[in-house]
This record gives structure tokens, C-alpha cells and sequence, in this order.
């Protein structure tokens, strides 16, 4: 009989938006509060988007190469297709939000606070959640070339159907963290493995490393 494991996936709740109104992203400003807006095929590159809040709505075909998102607010918002060779959003946060089919270079989300977080079926070169705060957040079917969790407080976070290139976890608190649906080339800090679910293939391929982390030898 197969035991049930202990771990807990993200609580994600469906997201439904009605009502939208069609934008064409031309009147966002910095520090400003949109609702129930959709845009589509916009693009918002190079914009200083700081501190904005955005709620209830939907972003589609929107390049976001280089715009700022420092310090904004996303909640209960779905995008899809999004297009950023880079994205700066550091300290911002972000809950309820779905995001899938995007192309996203180096996405810079440092030091964010993200709650019931969904990337599906997208392709990301370097994601950096280094001293965030995670929780209930699932990647999905992802490509990632390098994730940075580094000092990150985790909990309840899964990588399923995802490859990632180098995982690094250094300092990291982890507290029901499914890495078991993801491939990975290289893992950094070690130690920060610690609260983390692994399946036994991966735990194969990590004894090398966690031999000579642990100085232990094998003849």
C-alpha cells in the first residue's frame, strides 16, 4: 500500500473576471489604480509603471520589455502570452494571478510577496525571488533556466512538469515544497533543500553533491 504523502500543494482558487473594459494601456501612470480593464496586444515597454495596482483585470499579447513594476500590485488578474526580455518588479506583490504562455528573459521580483501564484506553459531565462515570500504558488510546465529562491520563506510551492536549468536555494525556509514534477541540471545551497519534497530518482542524482557538501567519502 502506497503512503500518502505529507505534503501540501498551493491553494489556488479559479480566477473569474467579468465586466471588462477594452484599454489600450496609453493612460497607466506610475503610483495609479486601474480595475476590471483588459488590454490586449499593448505595448508597455520601457513605461515607469511603479507602484501601480492593478485588480481584476486581464493582460494579453502585452510586451512589458523593460517597464518598471517596482513596488506594484497585482491581484486578481490573469495574463497570457506576455513578451518581456526584461521585467523589473521588485517589491512588489501579487495574489490571485494566473500567468501562461509567456516568453519573460531576466524577471527581476526580489524581495515580492506573492500568495496563490500560477506560471503555466512558459518559457523564462533568469527569475529572481531572492528574500520573497511565497506562498501557495505552483510553476507549471515551465522552462526556467535559472531560478533564483535564494533566502526566499516558502510554503506550500510546487514545480510541476517543470526544467530547470540551476535551482539555487541558498538560505532558503522551506515548508511543503514539491520539487518531485521538476527536472533540474545543477542545485545551489544545499542546505536550503531542507523542508522540500524530492522522489527517489531525484535523490539519486543528488547524493554526489550532498556527499561532498556533507564531506562524506565514497569508495
Amino acid at each position: 500500500m502506497k503512503t500518502r504523502s505529507a505534503t501540501r500543494g498551493p491553494l489556488l482558487d479559479p480566477i473569474r473576471l467579468v465586466g471588462l473594459v477594452g484599454a489600450d494601456g496609453s493612460e497607466l501612470r506610475a503610483g495609479g489604480s486601474y480595475d476590471a480593464q483588459s488590454f490586449d496586444g499593448c505595448d508597455l515597454s520601457d513605461r515607469d509603471l511603479t507602484g501601480i495596482d492593478f485588480l481584476e483585470c486581464e493582460f494579453r499579447r502585452v510586451s512589458l520589455d523593460d517597464a518598471s513594476l517596482r513596488g506594484a500590485s497585482v491581484a486578481e488578474c490573469v495574463a497570457a502570452e506576455l513578451h518581456a526580455a526584461v521585467l523589473k518588479a521588485p517589491r512588489s506583490r501579487w495574489r490571485d494571478v494566473r500567468i501562461e504562455r509567456s516568453r519573460l528573459g531576466s524577471v527581476e521580483l526580489y524581495e515580492s510577496d506573492l500568495l496563490s501564484v500560477q506560471i503555466d506553459g512558459s518559457k523564462l531565462d533568469f527569475v529572481n525571488l531572492r528574500n520573497s515570500k511565497l506562498t501557495d504558488v505552483l510553476f507549471s510546465n515551465c522552462i526556467i533556466e535559472e531560478l533564483d529562491l535564494g533566502s526566499v520563506v516558502a510554503q506550500r510551492v510546487e514545480l510541476r512538469g517543470c526544467r530547470i536549468g540551476t535551482l539555487d536555494l541558498s538560505g532558503a525556509t522551506l515548508k511543503h515544497v514539491d520539487l518531485r514534477g521538476a527536472e533540474f541540471s545543477v542545485i545551489r545551497g544545499l542546505d536550503g533543500l531542507r523542508g522540500a519534497t524530492i522522489d527517489d530518482q531525484q535523490l539519486s542524482l543528488l547524493a554526489p553533491p550532498l556527499a561532498g557538501h556533507l564531506g562524506i567519502i565514497v569508495e
